[in-house]
């Protein structure tokens, strides 16, 4: 239903219906002080906060920042409302059928692709950026004829998106626009007067066994690139935090940490802070995050607003909820779906850190392994089944091994398992 907002949290969901009030703006001018009155409208009421900020909504906070103008599209959205719903995995996906394929294209052409990396490469021989967080979108026509079953196809995306580990996977229905997050990278989470962000910066294709798995992660792990990589994005994290963070009390309790996902690894740190500042002096601080602008964030936003040829939206934009008593969780848009109902399209961002040594070739491959989730088949439910002998002489033959040929399996498929 519209104004509708699903966010996962920790192993459940929070639904949102019916709000009191929905404060939204188009005009930069307008983000800060609606982002005011939605925390001030939190205090008072006890309602809890739940939308999002758009990329381009970076200047409000910073009129150093530079984007690309967008028109026809919230730069900040959020319902007010009273305590969610609490559903269950089961709720959520009960309704869920076979995501009808379709044909996802690129808006950037190859030539236009290498083109921009290589002026990327120049920018950071000229010392004028160290990472630019270059992204492209894919686009795709719904094909459906009427409002209702284009809101069949936007439910049907969202659950295929968020069947994987997505943390802070949310969906969000706005009346003419539908979002679907299945982001599984946070850009700050507030509780009390502890403020945590978890940046993800290094990726790499999952193996086809627990072996290669164990390998591959390995790798990454050991990545001078990747490792150079996130250490820079959690240097202007810790910068950014240090803004509003009492004297003395950044620090990172995490430090390259892999996390496995059903098509492949990223790398994430974790930086930690106390603060006592508001909401909207947190988004004045860190946003957009680093981990999608690149470094320093200044220069390289303005290399970005030169070479993308769209603006980016709600993708790396933020998407989150804020509650009573110093509560808030928002995470960085990133595979995120917007669908246009009014002209039954839709877009998905995909983007990745360009470096000195990257090359074109690698960059476009990593773009499109994270595209994979859009057309990778359905995951259905599945149970592992093992079969063994079993006499009455001898019990059960090579128990050991058939068990730990499970237990592979297991761990290889993220499935729940216990000897």
């Amino acid at each position: 239903m519209i104004d509708d907002v699903i966010f996962r949290h920790d192993d459940n969901w929070w639904k949102f219906s019916q709000p009191h009030r929905v404060i939204l703006t188009e005009k930069v001018e307008e983000v800060r002080q609606s982002l005011e009155e939605v925390d001030r409208l939190v205090n008072e009421h006890g309602w809890t906060a739940a939308g999002f900020v758009s990329y381009e909504a970076a200047p409000a906070f910073d009129a150093s920042l530079q984007v690309i103008e967008s028109q026809g599209f919230p730069l900040l959205w959020f319902g007010l409302y009273d305590v969610p719903r609490i559903l269950q995995n089961s709720e959520v996906f009960k309704d869920s059928e076979l995501l009808a394929p379709l044909s996802w294209q690129p808006d950037t052409e190859r030539e236009i692709y290498n083109t921009a990396i290589q002026t990327i490469k120049e920018r950071i021989a000229e010392g004028k950026t160290y990472q630019v967080n270059y992204t492209m979108r894919l686009s795709t026509e719904i094909g459906t004829d009427s409002r209702n079953k284009t809101d069949e196809w936007t439910w049907q995306l969202f659950t295929h998106l968020a069947r994987s580990q997505n943390k802070y996977a949310a969906y969000l229905d706005i009346g003419d626009w539908a979002i679907c997050s299945a982001s599984h990278e946070l850009f700050f989470d507030l509780n009390d007067d502890v403020i945590s962000g978890r940046p993800m910066k290094g990726t790499v294709k999952r193996g086809r066994t627990t072996a290669e798995d164990a390998s591959t992660s390995d790798w990454l792990r050991a990545s001078i690139k990747n490792r150079a990589e996130n250490v820079m994005i959690v240097d202007m994290i810790r910068n950014d935090i240090g803004r509003i963070a009492e004297i003395g009390s950044v620090h990172v309790p995490e430090l390259f940490t892999i996390e496995k996902y059903p098509t492949l690894f990223q790398m994430t740190s974790t930086v930690r802070a106390k603060t006592k500042a508001s909401v909207t002096e947190i988004f004045s601080a860190l946003f957009p995050c680093a981990s999608i602008t690149g470094a320093p964030k200044i220069s390289t936003m303005n290399i970005i607003a030169e070479l993308e040829t769209n603006p980016r939206r709600i993708y790396c934009g933020s998407i989150g909820y804020i509650a009573p008593n110093r509560k808030a969780r928002f995470n960085v848009a990133i595979r995120t779906a917007l669908v246009d109902k009014q002209n039954s399209t839709a877009e998905y961002g995909l983007g990745g850190g360009i470096v000195w040594d990257s090359t074109s070739a690698d960059e476009y491959s990593e773009a499109l392994l994270k595209a994979r989730v859009l057309t990778n088949p359905p995951q259905k439910e599945f149970s592992l089944f093992e079969t063994l002998l079993w006499t009455p002489e001898e019990g059960y033959f090579l128990l050991e091994r058939h068990v730990a040929r499970m237990e592979d399996s297991a761990d290889y498929f993220q499935y729940p398992f216990s000897r």
